[in-house]
């Protein structure tokens, strides 16, 4: 039985004492993301080579992808809270010492130390998905996932870039990186002071190791969480994929400019924010499983392949790029109620379900360069026709997580189910 929904911010999926959490987790993406535009050539002026820069990245990737899928069971062992406040702790110092090392020029000490602080944002950005899943009513958990991927990438992939534009002229690459760690404190004074937990029992040592474990038993007990990692990593696969190569195609074959083209990447992510939201809404509307399969994988794998088709008959049109980037940077957000869906799959294991979620979207950083891979024996086309496969197989497995054993939404049920309840 769904607990009453009342007041203003809740009905919209913003829990009132959770309100402070988003703007923190704004804030800390911000600091986060500020490197992610341009560590990599600054790396390259400082003399270290694109071995020493990909396995930089590799190693962080990695533990990325972990510290992701443990968010999750930590933060249903031990409490959101000190999850994020762990993860704040550990982005502080290893960025410190980064920054150390990166003045120095030690790449190893860079390695470890960069490495090491990829546990921070996951701990603190998964750790309040959990906290966002646990405190919501299920009747509006679609549109609080639609906040936080808001939240999430308003600060991770438009305004850090935007303020990293605009500032490094002033101060320079190495200055710029200096100040992420206001934005980051600026994250964790609000999560101190502002955002307040619900009094829990603290669990003991065994049950919360049990909790931790919870996170890979979790797809024996609910197979269907499982199915929704894999769809989680399809989600972004494409994502990350282009981030290797479609930049290349569209400046160096295609013959848009490079300002272009980064103008078509940012309205992308600006569409994606904005439909974040959106999606949100509509899930809770006509159905979560329906808004992923088609408001998600279908038009995903209808525009991945207009990306290459469209510029091969109409050339450097600039406008007509941009609108197959608006549709599929909305087409992302139709993945949003993923982060509503696999909770409700497993109502007793919150934190397993959204360690498992986590996963998926760090295994997508693995996967998507993999896939990007192709493009040199397959080209351009062949390799996204692939992705579009992709996207319409996650829409088969989108659909098997429909049930009538949790409350993933009523909507996603069959009429007859519907009526007879």
């Amino acid at each position: 039985m769904d607990e009453p929904v009342s007041g203003f911010w809740t009905r919209q999926g913003i829990v009132p004492h959770l309100r402070w959490g988003f703007v923190a987790l704004t804030l800390f993406m911000i600091g986060d993301g500020i490197e992610s535009g341009f560590l990599s050539p600054y790396l390259a002026e400082h003399g270290f080579g694109p071995g020493q820069t990909s396995l930089l990245w590799s190693v962080y990737g990695f533990v990325v992808a972990v510290a992701a899928w443990l968010s999750g069971a930590l933060a249903e062992a031990f409490g959101p809270r000190r999850v994020m406040f762990a993860g704040f702790a550990i982005w502080v110092v290893f960025e410190i010492a980064f920054l150390f090392a990166l003045a120095q020029g030690d790449f190893t000490l860079m390695l470890i130390s960069f490495g090491v602080r990829g546990l921070g944002y996951p701990l603190f950005s998964y750790g309040f998905l959990v906290w966002v899943a646990m405190d919501t009513p299920e009747s509006v958990m679609g549109k609080a996932a639609g906040w936080y991927w808001f939240f999430f990438v308003l600060g991770l992939g438009v305004i850090s870039s935007y303020y990293a534009g605009a500032v490094i002229p002033l101060i320079g690459e190495f200055a710029t990186l200096v100040t992420s760690l206001a934005f980051i404190g600026a994250g964790g004074i609000l999560l101190a002071f502002l955002v307040k937990a619900r009094p829990q029992q603290s669990a003991g040592v065994k049950a919360s190791l049990r909790t931790v474990l919870g996170a890979v038993t979790v797809v024996v007990e609910r197979p269907k969480v499982g199915i929704g990692g894999i769809v989680r990593m399809i989600n972004t696969l494409g994502f990350y994929a282009f981030v290797v190569f479609l930049g290349t195609f569209m400046v160096r074959d295609v013959g848009l400019s490079t300002p272009e083209w980064q103008t078509v990447w940012g309205t992308m992510l600006l569409t994606n924010i904005l439909a974040n939201v959106l999606f949100g809404y509509v899930a809770d509307k006509i159905g979560r499983v329906r808004t992923v399969a088609w408001f998600g994988g279908f038009l995903c794998a209808l525009s991945v392949p207009a990306f290459y088709y469209v510029p091969a008959l109409l050339g450097p049109n600039f406008w007509a790029i941009l609108v197959i980037a608006v549709v599929y940077g909305a087409a992302l957000s139709g993945f949003v109620p993923l982060s509503a869906i696999l909770p409700a799959l497993a109502p007793h294991r919150v934190g397993g379900a959204v360690a498992i979620l986590n996963l998926g979207a760090g295994v997508s950083q693995f996967m998507g360069p993999v896939v990007a891979g192709l493009v040199a024996p397959i080209g351009v086309s062949g390799t996204l026709w692939v992705i579009a496969g992709i996207y319409v197989a996650g829409i088969a497995l989108t659909f098997s997580l429909r049930t009538r054993d949790t409350s993933v939404s009523t909507a996603d049920q069959p009429l007859t189910e519907r009526t007879a309840s």
